[in-house]
C-alpha cells in the first residue's frame, strides 16, 4: 500500500511519516514490505497521485482540499486530513490506524458498486 502524506513544504510530514513507519515495524500483525510511504509538498501532489493508495493531508494545508480534489478524485484515492491535536504529537500510530480503516471503507465501497 503506497500511502502519501502531504502538507505545505513535507518537512513537518516526514516526521509522522517516519513514526507511521515505526507503528508499522513495531507491529505484530502489519509488515513493513506491505507499505510505502512518501511525504511531498502540496505542489508535487500531481506526481505522485497515479499509484497513491491512501493520500494523508496535513491539517495545515485543509483548506486547499478543493485543489487537492481535483487532483485525487479521477484516481478514486481516498484520503483522510488529519486532526491538528493528532498532527500536532506526531501520532503515528492514530494516523495509521485512519489509513487503515480509510482504505478498508474504500474497497469495501468499490466492492458493493461491482455487485
Amino acid at each position: 500500500m503506497k500511502i502519501v502524506l502531504c502538507c505545505a513544504g513535507g518537512f513537518s510530514t516526514t516526521m509522522l511519516m517516519d513514526n507511521m513507519k515505526k507503528t508499522v515495524h513495531n507491529s505484530a500483525k502489519l509488515k513493513d514490505e506491505d507499505f510505502a510511504f512518501k511525504a511531498v509538498p502540496v505542489d508535487l501532489l500531481p506526481a505522485e497521485v497515479e499509484d497513491t493508495d491512501v493520500l494523508v493531508v496535513g491539517p495545515q494545508i485543509a483548506h486547499r482540499i478543493d485543489y487537492i480534489h481535483e487532483m485525487i478524485d479521477p484516481y478514486q484515492i481516498p484520503h483522510i486530513i488529519v486532526d491538528q491535536d493528532v498532527y500536532g504529537k506526531m501520532d503515528g500510530a492514530t494516523v495509521m490506524k485512519q489509513v487503515l480503516i480509510t482504505r478498508r471503507k474504500a474497497d469495501l465501497a468499490k466492492a458493493n458498486k461491482k455487485s
